[in-house]
């Protein structure tokens, strides 16, 4: 397999098999696949494609208000959080949710999850593309979990809004960014003093423990309304 095949594997193999981990956890009420392969999609390309459009005119780095904002660990870190973020939430919300596809948690949860790592496995071949395969191998490792939960995060936040159960998401949009904040502004320090990078250890445990969290809240949600169904007569 030569350099690009590789870059592709290590990209995206890690996203897919989380994928179908989160997947197979909705076990009681199944989303159709094509809804969940197309959030996925999306989260690759629609996401991805809208963070680039305004990461261009906000970072100094690539754009042309450069001489307005200085560089440095926490304005980056700040940019990426505020504007992808929002962007993963999109590709949930004009596909899965405006469809109606979410009326829960676990629903959010996974079509959240989708759209993060497929945002995810897309970043990591384009950082591929432009500084190396091993720069994609290392982030194969952290990024698509860490995406996964900040924009499962939102997708859970959606979930509860098409219950009834909140009126907004914003609280749950500006926890991810925080998370996403907190995240990449370490791993940016990590490059100037690799102690660091032990930070990223802990915001790693903390993301899996969220992702945990929700995965129980959801399992929990599902079966409550399996039995709800059954006892009245059958499963809609």
């Amino acid at each position: 397999m030569n350099a690009l095949g590789l870059i592709v594997f290590f990209a995206y193999t890690p996203a897919l098999i989380l994928l179908w981990y989160f997947y197979n956890k909705d076990r009681l009420e199944p989303e159709p696949k094509a809804y969940v392969v197309g959030t996925f999609l999306l989260g690759g390309t629609l996401s991805i494609g809208v963070a680039l459009l305004f990461e261009s005119l906000l970072v100094p780095r690539w754009g042309f208000w450069g001489f307005l904002f200085p560089t440095s660990a926490f304005y980056l870190a700040l940019v990426a959080g505020v504007v992808e973020e929002p962007a993963k939430a999109l590709s949930v919300y004009v596909l899965p949710y405006l469809r109606g596809q979410i009326d829960g948690i676990m629903d959010g949860l996974l079509y959240g999850v989708a759209a993060g790592l497929g945002f995810a496995a897309t970043e990591n071949f384009l950082y591929g593309l432009g500084y190396g395969l091993h720069v994609t191998m290392f982030r194969a490792l952290l990024t698509p979990i860490a995406h996964a939960t900040w924009a499962g995060l939102v997708g859970a936040g959606l979930g509860l809004k098409a219950e009834g159960k909140v009126d907004s998401v914003g609280s749950f949009l500006l926890t991810a960014m925080m998370l996403h904040f907190t995240w990449d502004y370490f791993a940016f320090m990590g490059m100037v003093a690799p102690v660091y990078d032990t930070i990223l250890i802990f915001l790693l445990i903390l993301n899996v423990w969220i992702l945990r969290y929700l995965l129980m809240l959801g399992e929990t949600e599902e079966l409550n309304k399996w039995w709800y169904y059954y006892l009245r007569g059958g499963f809609r």
